[in-house]
């Protein structure tokens, strides 16, 4: 008895071992890879489409596994045009919180995405994207990569010279514009904005203050910056309190903070020391703003314009503050601000800061 009772143990055993083994077998599950390829000995990419950023048709901006999207709350305006932003960073590094106002530090071999197109092209209301651009950390630090869409919209070539291309479509009113759309110089453009006097290059956008808003995932919506720590782009070490930008275009928030928003989006990153603009004594970044000065309010121009009383901005005077007609005009290439990525004025920034110096 006590040796069939050994073997009928052992039996029972081995059946379990089996069941065990079969029910670990099902219910494996395997670890998605992501696709993308950044080879930092070989980037630039001649084409767009050698990153494999995204899945399907290239021309649906379907992000692949692994590529983030993103949205900063507010927005920086080039010609109207729509954007799409993405991020993706090497497996198993992440970024680094460096301050609310201050660029996220990606790790070497990290990849950041835009994406620029119009809706409703006429003359088939069509969806045209225009260019992609990237900027890619290698050791020695950020390089651009330029690419510009074939009229099939299949692909997107790499291109270090600037163009220009026609572009008509219909806005939200309905209403016809055109412009000669202007594609940057990765060799003279990009650097005016994303860089400082001193050769170093950056992202624009990616601050703490400008991700720290909901955005609406495949998954559903969420915080930007928890969905970065929860995807493992991002440490876990962020401040309780984030002091954040908001939408601009939200009008239920300050005129004050809309427009501090929009100054920190259209115009900080070169209003910094170091920056194209750093020969005025302005700095339109989000935590610099509390004080007006830092706007111009009331502070003498550095420069002569024929009518004008030589204030950059002139409490309740629109028609005597010079910071107006340079975000307004369209004709003035020596005066416009900013003085790159518009031919046409924003109406909808330049109401918000007619509104603005009125209230003063």
């Amino acid at each position: 008895m006590p040796t069939i009772n050994k073997y009928l143990f052992l039996f029972v055993g081995g059946c379990l071992l089996m069941l065990n083994s079969c029910s670990t077998k099902d219910d494996y599950v395997s670890v998605p890879v992501s696709p993308v390829v950044v080879d930092l000995t070989q980037v630039p990419y001649p084409k767009l489409s050698d990153y494999k950023f995204f899945e399907g048709e290239l021309k649906n901006m379907s992000p692949a596994y692994g590529v983030l999207p993103y949205k900063p709350t507010s927005e920086l305006f080039t010609d109207y045009a729509e954007k799409k932003r993405f991020v993706w960073i090497p497996n198993g590094l992440k970024a680094s919180y460096q301050g609310d106002a201050k660029i996220l530090d990606l790790p070497v071999g990290s990849a950041v995405i835009k994406m620029f197109y119009y809706n409703h092209v006429v003359p088939n209301n069509t969806t045209r994207i225009v260019e992609t651009r990237l900027m890619i950390r290698k050791e020695t630090g950020w390089i651009f990569a330029e690419y510009v869409w074939n009229s099939e919209q299949t692909e997107a070539y790499l291109q270090n010279q600037g163009s220009q291309t026609a572009i008509s479509w219909t806005d939200e009113s309905n209403n016809l514009r055109s412009i000669n759309y202007k594609i940057p110089s990765t060799v003279t453009d990009c650097k005016r904005c994303h860089g400082l006097n001193n050769g170093s290059r950056f992202p624009l956008g990616i601050k703490p203050q400008n991700l720290n808003s909901n955005f609406n995932f495949s998954e559903g919506s969420k915080n930007q910056l928890n969905k970065w720590i929860e995807y493992g782009y991002l440490e876990n070490n962020l401040p309780s309190q984030i002091v954040s930008v908001v939408d601009y275009k939200d009008t239920s928030k300050s005129l004050d903070l809309r427009v501090r928003s929009y100054f920190d989006a259209n115009c900080s990153h070169c209003h910094v020391d170091g920056g194209e603009a750093d020969v005025f004594d302005l700095r339109f970044g989000f935590d610099k703003t509390t004080d007006p000065a830092n706007m111009g309010v009331g502070v003498p121009a550095q420069h002569y314009l024929a009518g004008y009383n030589g204030r950059i901005v002139q409490p309740g005077n629109v028609g005597q503050s010079i910071l107006f007609y340079r975000v307004q005009t369209e004709t003035d290439n020596f005066y416009m601000m900013p003085a790159l990525g518009r031919t046409i004025k924003h109406d909808m920034g330049v109401q918000l800061i007619q509104d603005w110096i009125n209230s003063l």
